[in-house]
């Protein structure tokens, strides 16, 4: 199998492209969860000054994935929107955009990083690429409580023997 040549750039969620991905996200997420467990940010909200957004690209500029690090208190950040285009999946994006949004979290001297994901079958592969990236489980944290339809993962940061992402 080819590598895939990918950039991975602070982009715009507004961005048409952007957007259809984001959306086909939030319409898999209500597909896959009840509404109450549903936790995924609309486009706007990854607009906030307290997000950092980015995207994946291939060499033609083709989006192949999103993820983002919304700021939380205490030195932590949470795991957003986290997504890879159908195409692009199993071939090391996320990953990829995993590596970059905890490089950019440890650079900014973040303690840790924390996210909710399904406990569906259809979030699976996420959990497992988290598992390998050194996340665990951990109580619900910034205003979530405990729902059979999530779990809450926590990677610290600060801790030197965690490993990598890898796909």
């Amino acid at each position: 199998m080819q590598a895939t040549v990918l950039t991975i750039d602070v982009d715009d969620p507004l961005r048409p492209d952007v957007l259809a991905l984001l959306e086909q996200h939030l319409a898999d997420m209500f597909a896959t969860s009840p509404p109450e467990s549903v936790h995924a940010l609309d486009p706007a909200a990854l607009t906030d000054p307290a997000v950092t957004f980015w995207t994946a690209r291939d060499g033609d500029g083709a989006l192949l994935g999103t993820v983002a690090l919304a700021t939380l208190d205490g030195g932590a950040a949470e795991l957003k929107s986290m997504r890879t285009v159908p195409a692009a999946r199993g071939r090391g994006v996320g990953a990829a955009l995993l590596d970059h949004a905890l490089t950019e979290a440890t650079r900014r001297g973040l303690a840790s990083v924390l996210l909710e994901t399904g406990t569906q079958d259809y979030f699976a592969a996420a959990r497992r690429l988290y598992r390998r990236a050194g996340f665990v489980e951990c109580p619900p944290f910034a205003g979530y409580v405990l729902d059979p339809h999530s779990v809450f993962l926590r990677r610290d940061l600060r801790s030197t023997d965690l490993p990598a992402a890898t796909p």
